[in-house]
């Protein structure tokens, strides 16, 4: 699987510090597995999924064997924007 990241989260993860970035990136690239491997789940009512890596998380869809990254934000404000 491919995975694209959209503006608004490539643009987060570069103003991220470089421990974290690349820690990011790292289970960014677990994600490109089949099948995809991290702690992943469903988010209730949508065709969403969340990725956790600590205290971030990652929102992201799948779409035609690629998957999407929509939003990379901290635990306790990623979710409220929604």
């Amino acid at each position: 699987m491919e995975v694209r990241l959209l503006k608004k989260a490539g643009k987060y993860l570069e103003s991220l510090n470089e421990p974290i970035k690349s820690r990011i990136k790292r289970a960014l690239n677990k994600l490109s597995i089949e099948p995809p491997q991290g702690d992943i789940k469903n988010i209730e009512g949508s065709n969403e999924y969340r990725l956790r890596i600590g205290d971030y998380r990652i929102i992201f869809e799948i779409r035609n064997d690629n998957i999407e990254i929509s939003e990379i934000g901290l635990r306790g404000q990623i979710y409220k924007r929604r």
